[in-house]
């Protein structure tokens, strides 16, 4: 009777705060406060949010184990593509820096704050074909190299930002951006997005390659005698390749399985496993990748239940809050809102979902994928203190679209 009355009371209408965001807004509190505990903050905040559902508010699918069941269905293959390419290219970023490749590139980058801006601009270029995890992985590779391994955490969100800003305005580059190409949005729209993109990696490169310079200078010299491997580089290539492959191959000519099995995450684990007679990975890393992964994977199962149903109705204001709310939430599905709302200028969501996640460290793959190499970066306030551009540069970017650009609504498809 209880359970009842609560269900009746706090889902009714005109309930101002569901209890999910409640719980959810709970679950970042812990994790910004607690970041020596980030793991378990995740998970408990995850069975309190499961454990309301379950008893009162019920899921999308339905009420009860039968609704929680549904909806892991329609979520395993996200979960399941996310652990895969999380420790998969783990073990990528390992057989990078192995390569010594980094330890050669201070013969190419200029030797002051102007070479972390080059290496944040060729984060962007790489993340418009690239996945956007592996991008900022091998961004943090050569940062570790080039800056001695003393890397300034602002400018770590910086590499997140470059790699994100660089995916928002190819539908290669990003899986939201792929998503909305599915669903009919020319390619040439999502293109546009590239405006605010640029603006913005201006806007948080320049003050992140100084902060770094003024953290720990870049190394002037290559090391003498330095022989690069190439075999591991191949294997680098090999695994980037498979991803991309796959990853267009299945959205462009079997979009209607691509969301039955985890294609991406399969096709890197075989490269992977494929490339062990040539070189061994260090597997000792994986029981770190795994952990880092689950934690990930806990908030996205919560920013999953969290009742997004509806959005307002679709406006510019709209989309430059769903750079806000990526920052938190999901992306994907905020996309899928969208998506299904319509009347939106989709270069604007394609740059609000694919960028603002970048405003705090667990708010993309790519910021959890890069704070397993550099775990000092798990502090929502270190983050935003030290990487008080990126969210400037969120700002700046979707004003110079606005201003540029205007605002021009139409439907998918």
């Amino acid at each position: 009777h209880a359970v009842r009355l609560a269900r009746e009371a706090l889902t009714r209408p005109d309930a101002r705060v569901p209890v999910e965001f409640l719980l959810f807004g709970l679950t970042l509190a812990a994790v910004a406060l607690f970041h020596r505990h980030t793991l378990w903050s995740a998970l408990a905040g995850l069975a309190a949010i499961t454990a309301w559902k379950l008893a009162v508010s019920g899921f999308a699918g339905g009420p009860g184990i039968g609704g929680l069941l549904d909806h892991l269905a329609h979520e395993w293959v996200v979960i399941v593509n996310l652990l895969a390419l999380l420790t998969g290219f783990a073990l990528l970023a390992q057989h990078f820096e192995a390569s010594r490749l980094p330890e050669v590139l201070p013969r190419v980058l200029p030797d002051d704050w102007r070479g972390g801006l080059v290496l944040l601009a060729l984060v962007f270029v790489l993340s418009s074909f690239l996945d956007n995890i592996a991008a900022a992985i091998i961004g943090g590779s050569v940062a570790a190299s080039v800056f001695r391994g003393r890397v300034h955490i602002g400018y770590l969100a910086a590499i997140v930002a470059a790699s994100n800003a660089g995916g928002s305005g190819s539908v290669i580059g990003d899986t939201t951006t792929t998503m909305m190409w599915i669903e009919g949005v020319p390619a040439r729209d999502v293109l546009q997005a590239y405006v605010a993109a640029a603006v913005a990696l201006l806007a948080f490169a320049v003050p992140a390659a100084l902060q770094q310079q003024r953290h720990s200078p870049i190394v002037r010299d290559a090391a003498a005698g330095v022989q690069v491997d190439a075999a591991r580089l191949a294997i680098v290539a090999a695994i980037l390749v498979a991803a991309v492959a796959t990853n267009v191959t299945m959205n462009l000519r079997f979009a209607a399985i691509a969301d039955h099995f985890p294609f991406i995450g399969a096709a890197v684990w075989a490269a992977l496993l494929l490339s062990v007679p040539l070189r061994r990975p260090d597997w000792t890393l994986l029981p770190g990748a795994v952990r880092g992964s689950v934690f990930l994977l806990a908030l996205v199962l919560c920013a999953s239940m969290m009742p997004v149903e509806k959005l307002p109705p679709a406006s510019w204001q709209v989309a430059f809050g769903l750079g806000f709310l990526s920052a938190v939430f999901d992306n994907i599905p905020l996309t899928k809102l969208a998506l299904e709302a319509g009347g939106y200028d989709w270069d604007y969501v394609a740059y609000a979902v694919g960028f603002g996640g970048s405003m705090i460290w667990f708010g993309s793959s790519a910021g959890v994928a890069i704070t397993t190499r550099f775990p000092e970066a798990r502090s929502v306030g270190a983050w935003l203190r030290g990487g008080w551009h990126v969210a400037l540069a969120y700002v700046l970017g979707f004003a110079a679209m606005l201003a540029l650009l205007g605002w021009h609504p139409h439907t998918a498809g």
